[in-house]
């Protein structure tokens, strides 16, 4: 068989795999990859450096379906060219269990480098991967021949292009000139709604280009030679992230539903299916053909991955020969593990009197930072106030990979950045904002919880006590929202003491994002000399004050900038006569994965008088105060006014709490 005819053959055989995936499972998206089907064959049979036996290869290239709904164009390539995804998984293709759900999910299918299917966010954490990875050559080849030469690959569709974070994403790629960038973007003018004229005719080519980005066209997506020209072309251009448009023909072959908005969601029919495969030359039967010719050749790409994965490892070793002190930190990285002795780096800030858990943040950021160099991230354009600087380190630019990272006013993009960081698998990325604007990272916090990276947000300005700047940056709902997302810990510290033992945690913790959040206004500082239990994040909530008789008729249960409201106002019961427990509660997840003995010698059935105190949303405290509790939270928006005022107004007072007690205990 000769050439041409083999690439025609393979690329059907993608095309059909996902037709016929797609009829069987009743549900599905067939028209992408049937489009895409040819472009895809050229970068993975051509370009793409892989090894399918270790998909976990360092120095592998990325490939990132960013048009998450056409994962069976991914699944078909992983199986064909030899991963771990046997042929019956494709004929299971979205049912239960199966390792081929409707859109690509990094822990379950080998060789999916990161979760998608919301459109925007893959090409959004591509951008941070190949940020990741300058960054872990400034740590390892710094001013050389980069250690990992790998480039990060993808597809994007007209809806990617439509979504805003793929933009703010863009324009941080180009600005900063990251040429191991390459995505091919599928322009077939169709989405669900029918033609995409119908809300989108701007001229894309013209807007990448603005962002720096070099911009190629391809005008028929079965041109393979056209399209193997533009991938040379991308690698060629090593100083600006690369766009190839691609016009292709959603639905390809078939002749009633190509370019249509029918063959975009739904199955083809069995009508149509086979019209299609005569159409195209392809046997009626059997379903899911794979011809030997077909296999054959795309499993060339496992003896091809395991030559250059051998070739990459002979570069390694004499890397490592000459840079002892990179290889010691490249095998320490590599397993996730901490620097010995970290944890003595952790500031004491029991001499100070009062500190804003967002100071001491940044203190314990910098207290860490020259030790721990896997510790990488900045903020939205709000660094000075969410205390993300690292003191003395440069600013990581197109020139100069350095420590200190600026986002821009793009809190979406950076959120899907931090996800591509963390995906290098050796770093621990952050990233900062107000609490508020976490509304604007929410789907890029979602695909970081689903992918369980290592992620940790810095969530400064945490309620109605940043003040005047009034309601629309006064959070209110927000950190309900982040509790209720799986996968996600939130820890509110309630002191600098505190915000240091969460730091430990969240650096330590391997199973997800950690969101930090953090006052803006000063709080008094603890003392384990006074409070003996100071800083039991790991337990999630614990005895903080406990009652003078030491057994409680009252609890208070606080979190944040209200623990010291609840220490005030125990003082204040227990000069009437009342007994009172305080309990620090900076993170309801963590307190959720103890023993029910441990939960239960904080907060004990027996003691049924609570009361939480915390200024944001009151939803979700009824868990832990009862039907016979109280909540004293926000069930409003804000207002513009100095902090202090604002706390008396909606009640955070010491004087409140008491009140409010001594109405519970009757």
């Amino acid at each position: 068989m000769n050439k041409t005819d083999l690439a025609e053959l393979s690329i059907n055989t993608i095309r059909f795999l996902a037709v016929d995936a797609v009829e069987k499972a009743k549900s599905g998206h067939p028209g992408m990859p049937m489009g895409m089907a040819s472009p895809a064959y050229v970068l993975w049979t051509q370009f793409l450096r892989h090894n399918p036996k270790n998909p976990a290869w360092a120095n592998r290239d990325r490939f990132v379906l960013s048009a998450g709904h056409g994962s069976m164009l991914l699944y078909s390539l992983l199986y064909l060219t030899g991963y771990d995804l046997s042929l019956d998984e494709i004929k299971n293709f979205r049912q239960w269990g199966s390792k081929t759900p409707g859109h690509p999910e990094k822990n379950l299918t080998s060789g999916v480098e990161t979760t998608t299917g919301p459109l925007g966010q893959g090409i959004s954490t591509a951008v941070g991967m190949a940020i990741g990875q300058k960054y872990l050559n400034s740590l390892f080849s710094p001013g050389k021949e980069p250690l990992l030469d790998y480039r990060i690959y993808g597809v994007a569709s007209d809806g990617d292009m439509m979504e805003g974070v793929s933009s703010e994403a863009a324009s941080l790629a180009g600005h900063l000139g990251l040429g191991q960038l390459i995505f091919f973007y599928d322009d077939n003018h169709i989405s669900i709604d029918g033609s995409t004229d119908l809300a989108f005719s701007e001229d894309v080519a013209a807007r990448y280009k603005a962002y720096n980005w070099q911009v190629q066209k391809v005008e028929y997506g079965n041109d393979r030679e056209a399209v193997a020209q533009a991938l040379k072309a991308a690698q060629k251009e090593t100083l600006k992230p690369s766009l190839i448009i691609i016009r292709t023909h959603i639905g390809f072959g078939s002749p009633n539903k190509m370019d249509s908005a029918e063959s975009h969601g739904s199955p083809l029919g069995p009508e149509e299916t086979k019209l299609t495969k005569k159409n195209l030359g392809w046997p009626l039967s059997p379903e899911f053909l794979v011809p030997e010719e077909a296999l054959a050749h795309f499993r060339e790409a496992v003896p091809k991955g395991a030559q250059l994965e051998k070739e990459w490892n002979d570069k390694f070793k004499k890397w490592a020969a000459a840079n002892s002190p990179g290889l010691e930190l490249w095998k320490r990285l590599d397993k996730g593990d901490l620097p010995k002795g970290w944890e003595a780096k952790l500031p004491d800030f029991s001499k100070e009197e009062k500190m804003s858990t967002r100071s001491a943040s940044g203190k314990v950021i910098n207290s860490l930072a020259p030790f721990m160099p896997e510790l990488f991230g900045g903020s939205a354009d709000l660094a000075p106030s969410n205390n993300t600087l690292v003191k003395d380190a440069k600013t990581f630019a197109r020139a100069e990979a350095g420590r200190n990272f600026h986002f821009g006013v793009r809190e979406h993009a950076m959120g899907a950045a931090l996800n591509g960081m963390a995906l290098t698998e050796m770093l621990i990325p952050y990233g900062g904002t107000f609490l508020i604007f976490s509304d604007y990272m929410k789907p890029a916090i979602r695909i970081g919880a689903l992918n369980e990276r290592r992620v940790i947000y810095i969530f400064t300005h945490d309620t109605i006590g940043l003040g005047e700047d009034g309601p629309t940056h006064q959070p209110i709902e927000q950190l309900a929202h982040l509790r209720a997302t799986p996968n996600v810990v939130v820890i509110r510290p309630g002191d600098a003491n505190e915000t240091a033992s969460a730091w430990k945690w969240a650096l330590e913790y391997k199973g997800g994002p950690v969101a930090l959040i953090l006052t803006r206004q000063n709080l008094p500082v603890l003392t384990k000399a006074k409070y003996p239990n100071l800083g039991a994040v790991e337990k999630g909530a614990y005895i903080l004050a406990e009652a003078k008789s030491g057994k409680p008729n009252l609890i208070l249960i606080a979190t944040g900038s209200e623990v010291p409201l609840a220490l005030g106002a125990k003082e204040k019961l227990e000069e009437g006569g009342a007994n009172v427990r305080v309990v620090s509660m900076p993170s309801w997840e963590i307190f959720e994965k103890q023993s029910n003995s441990y939960k239960e010698s904080v907060l004990p059935s027996s003691v049924r008088k609570r009361i939480a105190v915390e200024a944001l949303s009151t939803l979700g405290w009824e868990r832990y105060v009862g039907l016979e509790g109280d909540i004293i939270g926000m069930k409003s928006f804000g207002a513009s006014a100095p902090a202090s005022v604002l706390m008396e107004k909606f009640g955070f007072t010491v004087a409140n709490v008491v009140e409010r007690s001594k109405k519970l205990l009757g």
